[in-house]
């Protein structure tokens, strides 16, 4: 007889689940996304900072929310025809490896710090 597993131990496990997931996923590459990035600088920019508000600045983003993005237009949950086309054809070690490329750049985002009065 298999004994049943509680609700608290199940939690505990799922709990454990999610937050290891992450040490289990792919590890990107920054030199292989610079390579990866040709297609992508026509729209974001040689360099990731889009001088065409159009388009996002993708320099200095976290790779996190780059990868997570990539997989969402890969996967049809985020909506932009253009960006799903690119995306269908990454595998989940090209999307690691361009969001450690772009993350790795220096952004021209500016943030309100400037606008902020000397004390």
């Amino acid at each position: 007889m298999i004994p049943m597993m509680t609700p608290r131990l199940a939690t505990l496990v799922l709990a454990v689940t999610a937050f290891a997931a992450p040490a289990f996923a792919a590890k990107g590459d920054v030199e292989a996304g610079k390579q990866k990035s040709v297609a992508c600088q026509a729209c974001h920019g040689a360099d990731g900072n889009s001088i065409d508000p159009m388009y996002p600045k993708l320099a200095g983003q976290y790779a996190d929310y780059l990868a997570h993005s990539l997989h969402g237009y890969r996967d049809g949950t985020r909506n932009n025809a253009i960006m799903a086309g690119f995306a269908a054809t990454l595998s989940d070690q090209d999307i690691a490896d361009l969001a450690a490329y772009y993350s790795a750049l220096p952004s021209s985002i500016d943030d309100l710090s400037r606008h902020l009065k000397a004390k």
